[in-house]
């Protein structure tokens, strides 16, 4: 049985960094590309109130439908957002990573380092080329 899992979105470098990282922890992750199977209403409130965050946070800012839908503006309640992260999947930031240490989002793709069970195999270097851990699996500070 997996215990991890990722929204994914493939065509996001923070979003295969993070599944790669994951990988590279020795796990193979059950991948939700969440553009194509969004979460379900109940799902998607799950994993903001799991991840500590506001249903603002999760919003993408710099993607079309945030700028046509007015939605910088505060006059949204949080179930209105939600209809439109439901609706526009894309305003939901990514990637989203569940593992039984916790749920994060995890921007910068790091982060996931810090819910994941087993540390790092080997080295990791981002696709940007910045290295993420070194031969010992242990974190690189640059």
């Amino acid at each position: 049985m997996n215990n991890i899992t990722i929204y994914h979105n493939p065509a996001c470098g923070t979003s295969r960094n993070t599944l790669e990282m994951i990988r590279n922890s020795g796990h193979e992750p059950d991948i939700i590309y969440y553009l194509d199977t969004p979460p379900a209403r109940e799902e998607l409130k799950k994993l903001i109130a799991a991840m500590g965050i506001s249903v603002r946070a999760l919003l993408r800012r710099n993607v079309e439908p945030y700028e046509l839908l007015g939605l910088a503006d505060d006059r949204f309640t949080d179930e209105q957002l939600i209809d439109h992260m439901l609706e526009h999947p894309l305003l939901i930031n990514r990637p989203i990573v569940v593992t039984p240490l916790g749920t994060r989002l995890c921007r910068p793709s790091e982060v996931v380092l810090d819910i994941l069970p087993e540390q790092q195999k080997g080295a990791f270097t981002k696709e940007d080329g910045e290295r993420v851990t070194d031969e010992t699996g242990r974190r690189v500070k640059e």
